[in-house]
């Protein structure tokens, strides 16, 4: 059982009039979950992956910003890109295991490091700024983890509806388990617990932040449950996107200015009874 933080309690039977923790105990009982789990990070390569680099392209990691090292994947943050899976995946879960390293690089020296998981990548590589394919991201950010980000065209076609608090966050919607149901075409819904006076600066703490400090292991979980879209941080629920377009996709893991090490990468089939 995924525990709550202090924060969701006051709203606990909503929640769970809702999904919260019925959410929860259904991502285990309402689907049988494959035995096999894939390992898409054998600990000794990246196969599987290729990689794309900003102004260099696809396999053009001329300054090895994702290499194997010591049996971790180590993203140096120094340029901006990705490495990407081979294969489109839908309706799994998918466990990592993150921890930041010490490098920042320009232009984000001083700023919050910065990095992401991106599911339901679709259709050309660098589509999204020259860096990224377009896809829906699960933020990996200092204090910020567990946001939902629409990578998109702008269209219909990349888009996600999440419950949300009555009031913005600093102009941006906030995941609220017994809020309305909005729809955002780009932009982002921020965890729950997302604190109102974030910096972005390097090494910021939230007062709620359930991400633990820069060098400590973190496992993020991502319940890919045909168009619905949870995201568990270290056991808590902090996110959840419903009506999520695409449904499927290559997956993602960033360079955005941060060194950080990978050391799970796993994924498990869902099949819906």
């Amino acid at each position: 059982m995924y525990k709550l933080s202090i924060a969701l309690l006051a709203c606990l039977p909503l929640l769970i009039a809702l999904e919260g923790c019925g959410a929860r105990k259904a991502q285990r009982s309402s689907n049988s979950v494959d035995s096999k789990t894939i390992h898409l990070f054998n600990g000794k390569t990246l196969d599987g992956w290729y990689s794309f680099i900003q102004n260099r392209g696809k396999n053009s990691d001329l300054k090895h910003v994702f290499t194997v090292q010591n049996g971790l994947i180590h993203v140096s943050g120094e340029e901006y890109g990705s490495i990407i899976s081979d294969k489109e995946y839908s309706n799994y879960k998918l466990n990592v295991e993150f921890k930041w390293g010490e490098k920042t690089y320009s232009p984000r020296v001083n700023n919050a490091r910065d990095n992401g998981v991106l599911i339901h990548s679709t259709g050309e590589d660098g589509g999204y700024n020259g860096i990224w394919m377009h896809s829906i991201e699960c933020q990996i950010i200092e204090g910020g983890t567990g946001d939902f980000l629409v990578v998109g065209d702008g269209t219909e076609k990349f888009s996600l509806s999440s419950h949300v608090a009555p009031q913005k966050q600093n102009g941006t919607y906030i995941f609220q388990p017994d809020g309305s149901l909005s729809t955002i075409y780009a932009g982002r819904i921020n965890w729950f617990g997302r604190d109102a006076g974030w910096e972005d600066v390097k090494g910021f703490r939230g007062a709620n932040d359930i991400e633990k400090p820069a060098g400590e292991w973190n496992t993020m979980e991502i319940i890919a449950e045909k168009d619905k879209v949870s995201i568990i941080l270290n056991g808590t629920l902090v996110n959840q996107a419903l009506n999520v377009l695409p449904s499927k996709g290559h997956i993602q893991i960033q360079s955005e200015g941060a060194e950080i090490f990978f050391r799970q990468v796993d994924i498990t089939s869902l099949t819906t009874k």
